[in-house]
């Protein structure tokens, strides 16, 4: 996987495709995948908080705020 960042590594109006996870609690990627965030599924990031504490982005149709520690659990590849 070439150029994979995180989540929270993204700036508004950037989009972007899962690739994966960083390894950590297993409950909380059944959260995310159960929130719709799985393998292949484009994100873009709608607004971000001034200090960049949360992270809004949509996704399948709807928007979801994610807190900065939980967007650097997600792997993604810029589009």
């Amino acid at each position: 996987m070439s150029n994979v960042i995180t989540v929270n590594d993204l700036v508004p109006g950037m989009q972007a495709r899962i690739v994966g996870y960083k390894p950590g609690s297993v409950s909380y990627r059944a959260k995310l995948l159960a929130l719709g965030m799985t393998r292949g599924t484009d994100i873009k990031v709608i607004n971000q908080a001034p200090m960049g504490d949360p992270i809004e982005i949509e996704l399948r149709g709807f928007h979801l705020s994610l807190r900065k520690a939980e967007a650097a659990v997600v792997e993604v590849s810029a589009i």
